[in-house]
């Protein structure tokens, strides 16, 4: 009893602070003639509820692709659709064809924000209660709320979701996929990813660490008894699930590739989803984007080769923690797959946006209770990465309150700053390794915990910097590209980590002794 009366006070704690940063501005407010993410919502609700089916993804007089144009998969245009229905009947003006455009106002808001409270209440918010509270590794009552609040509180998420404008649908799903799964319940596990995918592309970014752990599963069954019968019903559910959300486009060839087209639209070349009105898409953390500031990739080689050589360092890069989670498949490894895998998708993929770094937050968010002082300092400076958007949505106070609270819950929660040791950091088995070559082991801890402390230093001086110092006229871009190849750097070196985590996993290999 006493658990849940803690997980409702962290949950109204959380609407709380969800509510306080909705009451501010939204993407592209009163920024005509594209405005912005909050009007590309409205805009789906309007061409879903007034065309067709087989117009929602075609350019025609009445829907101009270049204008917002629909580029998820299916389940975003059905959930578009839903919200249209309501919003008719509550004022048909915020839906009606091309009269709409643009259209705001306080009543509307409202109603476009109860939408997202209700998507976090429905699936996202579920979701992270009940993985809290089946932790094994959380000792008492308490620290499943503790743990519950730390990651409802994550700054970046509130900020993208309940600010500038976003559905919590494809990660809330994802995340009941990862539930799930922890419970052994492998095809329910498949089908809410699946829903994860067929919501947003960018699911893709966690799509390797599913398979790789599943068919790791299937091998350790044995391909010739269980483990076959596992993979065929595995097979038989992702699907079924598949055709469920597709099956209104089925009948059609054309239909399901022009889908396609909108979904990968790999002509944009890099710096990815460059929206018209979205300046600062350039200004993305990840390695190609910082590279441009040196060298200007796009003018050098053609979209093709750009895609072929973001493909190989991808997939150079996430092949050792998807091998390892093949060979040596457990929850604990899947979960630290799923942050390697997606931090590699981010920085080395061909199409990335600002906001994508979500996707390797909240799986980060999922292992804060095993490595918290790295999970703390990852999801500040993921939230910090996105500053530029932020700061382009008049956010700046909501990120200025939100950012330290998340970091005193951290601290209060977890004393994050006494969790540096190489033990904690789950990194005992590679310093033993390493300890006859190196010879500054015994300062890791005070090595670990100066540089978090010169990391947030740094993080609250280009804040200081990029929302009350202007630029000089000849590098109107300065900050922005500081914050993105700060962040990049940041980024970089916790793909070392996670990947050193993952592949002198101690703990796995004893655990798979164990199991045989």
């Amino acid at each position: 009893m006493e658990k849940w009366s803690l997980m409702t006070i962290t949950v109204l704690l959380a609407l709380t602070v969800r509510w306080a940063v909705s009451l501010g501005s939204y993407s592209g407010a009163g920024k005509p003639p594209m405005y912005g993410d909050y009007e590309a919502q409205r805009h789906w609700q309007e061409i879903t509820y007034n065309l067709p089916l087989r117009q929602w993804y075609f350019n025609t007089s009445d829907n101009n692709l270049l204008y917002w144009g629909l580029d998820y998969p299916p389940l975003t245009a059905y959930h578009s659709l839903v919200c249209a229905f309501i919003a008719q009947l509550i004022n048909p003006a915020w839906v009606a064809l091309h009269t709409s455009r643009g259209y705001e106002s306080q009543p509307h808001k409202l109603f476009m924000r109860a939408t997202v409270f209700v998507a976090d209440l429905l699936v996202y918010i579920p979701a992270v209660i009940l993985y809290c509270s089946s932790l094994k590794e959380t000792s008492a009552k308490k620290k499943a709320s503790t743990c519950a609040l730390c990651i409802l509180l994550y700054p970046g998420l509130i900020l993208i979701d309940h600010g500038h404008f976003q559905y919590p649908l494809s990660l809330g799903f994802a995340l009941w996929g990862v539930l799930c799964l922890s419970h052994d319940w492998d095809l329910l596990g498949s089908v809410a990813f699946c829903l994860a995918l067929n919501y947003k592309q960018m699911e893709l970014y966690h799509s390797l660490p599913f398979f790789c752990y599943l068919l790791g599963k299937c091998f350790k069954k044995g391909l010739k008894g269980k483990g076959l019968v596992l993979l065929t019903k595995l097979a038989g559910t992702v699907v079924f699930s598949f055709a469920a959300c597709w099956l209104p486009f089925g009948t059609d060839v054309e239909q399901i590739m022009q889908v396609l087209r909108r979904l990968f639209p790999i002509d944009r070349g890099f710096s990815a989803f460059p929206q018209a009105v979205d300046t600062c898409m350039d200004k993305v953390a990840n390695i190609w984007c910082s590279l441009s500031v040196l060298i200007k990739i796009k003018n050098i080689v053609s979209p093709q080769t750009q895609l072929k050589l973001s493909f190989a360092v991808t997939f150079l890069s996430l092949l050792p923690a998807c091998i390892k989670l093949t060979v040596q498949p457990s929850l604990r490894g899947f979960k630290f797959a799923l942050v390697s895998c997606a931090l590699s998708f981010f920085l080395f993929s061909f199409q990335v946006h600002e906001k994508s770094i979500l996707l390797v937050a909240v799986p980060v968010c999922l292992i804060i209770n095993e490595i918290p002082f790295m999970a703390t300092w990852f999801l500040l400076v993921s939230t910090f990465s996105m500053l530029p958007l932020l700061l382009k949505d008049g956010l700046l106070l909501p990120y200025a309150m939100t950012m330290p609270a998340f970091l005193a819950t951290c601290l209060a929660s977890f004393s994050i700053l006494d969790k540096t040791s190489a033990e904690d950091l789950q990194l005992k088995a590679f310093t033993l390794a390493l300890r006859g070559y190196v010879s500054w082991f015994k300062s890791f801890p005070r090595i670990v915990r100066s540089g978090f402390l010169l990391s947030l230093s740094l993080m609250g001086v280009l804040s200081l910097l990029s929302a009350a110092v202007p630029p000089p006229q000849s590098l109107p871009d300065l900050f922005p590209v500081a914050v993105s190849i700060v962040s990049c750097l940041h980024f970089l070196l916790f793909l070392v980590y996670f990947n050193v985590v993952i592949l002198w996993d101690s703990k796995n290999s004893k655990s798979q002794k164990k199991t045989s």
